[in-house]
This record gives structure tokens, C-alpha cells and sequence, in this order.
């Protein structure tokens, strides 16, 4: 049977964050500032293809969630990596009294921290999606956490790093304990996403009381561009 967790992200714009939606057809994506997920019917056809070259635009780069992600024969894939999909399977959430809220004011900083760390994706926007959590060092900040996604009923912890000089303290385990408290007192669940060669996050979310849900793929790809005159 169908889950609301299968197309998280499609969830998410037709749900919560439908005043993020940016429609094309039966596609809908993120403003690209915000995040970079289009997010595709569950069984798209090649009208639904279509919607996304008019969307993204002919040559664009789109990262494709949700549905059946195999392309035409024109689209150019340039990544497809495995990933996982975990949801919270009996973790000790735990507000954290030295986590601060980070805010639009935070962006420049935030961007600096996500360019050292590279938990994934992070735009100019990405802090409006949801509640972001930071830890600082005098003054600076080194470790943070936020929500993504939000399908009805769930939210997505995401944006999880910490500093090379500030690992190994525990500040991403508390963090997401402190994000997590955070879902769960609205009444939702906590789910994440990772890549599946991340295996040290990985066992630190399962050390966190998180379980594998199932098998995911990040791909991106590259609409046709139409040919170039002779």
C-alpha cells in the first residue's frame, strides 16, 4: 500500500508546504532558493516529463523525487546514488537549554558552516522550511540541525553537521534530540534521509533510536536542451 513517506516531497507541497508549491502541470518543486526537489506523480507519464522541462527549463539541472525516476531516451542522468530512509523508532527526544533558533539574520553564517560540511543541499531560503537549531562556540557557530521536508504527520530532520574541529562532543546527537523534541511535541514524527555510504551518520542515527523504513535514490538529471542551430 501507499505511504505518505513514498513521495515525501510531493506530500510535503500538496500538504504543509503547499505555500512553497511551484506547479507545472502535475509537477511541483520548491522555489530553487528554498530547496531543489521536483516532485514527481507517483506514476509519471511523458506529459508529466514534459511539465518538468517547462519547469526547470531546457538544460536545467533537476533533482527528481518521488515516483518512478527513470527517464526518456534526451535527459542526461548526472547522479543516482542509493540512499536511506529512517523514521524514528523509539528515540529520547530532549530540548537542548544552549540550542538557539537560527533565523534569516543566521543565513551567511549558516551557508559558511554548510560549505565546511556538506550535509546536502542548503539555500539562501532553506530556514523557512522549518525550525532550525544551532549550537555556538564563542560566538560561532559550529554545529546545526533543522526540519525539511513535512509530509502530513512527519518532519524531516535534516541539515545535521558540525564543525571538523568540534566532532566527536556529541553536538550532532544533540541536536537532533533537540529537533526531534521539537516535532514531536506538534503531535508528528521524525524521519531523516541519508546517503547509504554515509554509514558513520547512519549509526549515529540508529544509535539515536532511529530504523531503516526503506531504500531511497538521489538522482539528478539534466532536461534536454533543445538543438542548437546549424
Amino acid at each position: 500500500m501507499w505511504h505518505v513517506l513514498d513521495n515525501p516531497a510531493r506530500a510535503s507541497l500538496l500538504g504543509p508546504h503547499a505555500r512553497f508549491a511551484v506547479r507545472q502541470g502535475s509537477v511541483l518543486r520548491y522555489p530553487p532558493d528554498v530547496a531543489p526537489f521536483v516532485a514527481m506523480p507517483d506514476e509519471p507519464d511523458s506529459g508529466a516529463w514534459a511539465d518538468v522541462v517547462a519547469l526547470v527549463g531546457p538544460g536545467a539541472l533537476a533533482q527528481i523525487s518521488g515516483g518512478d525516476v527513470t527517464p526518456p531516451e534526451g535527459w542526461v542522468v548526472v547522479t543516482d546514488g542509493e540512499g536511506v530512509q529512517m523514521v524514528d523508532g523509539g528515540m529520547r527526544p530532549e530540548p537542548d537549554p544552549e540550542a538557539v533558533v537560527l533565523g534569516p539574520d543566521d543565513v551567511p553564517e549558516i551557508l559558511e558552516l554548510v560549505a565546511r560540511t556538506r550535509p546536502g543541499p542548503f539555500g539562501p531560503r532553506t530556514v523557512e522550511l522549518g525550525t532550525y537549531l544551532g549550537l555556538r562556540h564563542d560566538g560561532e557557530l559550529v554545529a546545526m540541525a533543522g526540519e525539511r521536508l513535512h509530509p502530513p504527520g512527519w518532519t524531516e530532520i535534516s541539515a545535521v553537521c558540525t564543525d571538523p574541529r568540534f566532532r566527536g562532543r556529541g553536538l550532532a546527537s544533540r541536536l537532533v534530540r533537540a529537533v526531534a523534541a521539537g516535532i514531536r511535541e506538534r503531535g508528528e514524527t521524525p524521519l531523516l534521509h541519508a546517503a547509504a555510504t554515509n554509514v558513520t551518520a547512519i549509526r549515529l542515527y540508529e544509535e539515536l533510536g532511529f530504523r531503516l523504513r526503506r531504500r531511497t535514490r538521489f538522482v539528478a538529471l539534466r532536461a534536454p536542451a533543445p538543438p542548437s542551430a546549424a
